[in-house]
């Protein structure tokens, strides 16, 4: 799952509507709903992002929050290390290789170094 997929499941969970019932009210099909929600789909584009907020109610900081968070949701993230030491690209494939071994606490080390380096990270 993706941190967008996340924020969407638990706002329609709180909101009380079924997956069907949202993506009915989108005018999207429940199978692209259910595919963001868990992550196959991990950008939406900005138009189905603008309706999503819409939907919930969302604006100002919260609308700006789904759409951090939207882009930092690509489920096939791309790493491009070109240019850069060989420290980057080891770091890179090494993440690549073994995301799925860390555990939370490693997890949340890795990502409070990259969050002061990164104000708008979700």
């Amino acid at each position: 799952m993706t941190p967008f997929g996340d924020r969407v499941r638990r706002l329609r969970e709180r909101k009380g509507v079924s997956l069907k019932q949202m993506a009915t009210e989108l005018e999207i099909s429940s199978a692209y709903l259910s595919a963001l929600e868990h992550g196959r789909k991990g950008l939406p584009s900005p138009m189905l992002l603008r309706q999503i907020c819409t939907y919930f109610g969302l604006i100002w900081d919260e609308a700006e929050e789904m759409e951090r968070l939207a882009a930092y949701s690509d489920p096939r993230a791309i790493v491009d290390t070109a240019g850069l030491t060989p420290d980057h690209t080891l770091l890179a494939n090494m993440l690549a290789r073994r995301v799925n071994l860390l555990s939370a606490s490693d997890l949340a080390a890795i990502l409070a170094v990259l969050r002061r380096h990164d104000r708008g990270s979700p």
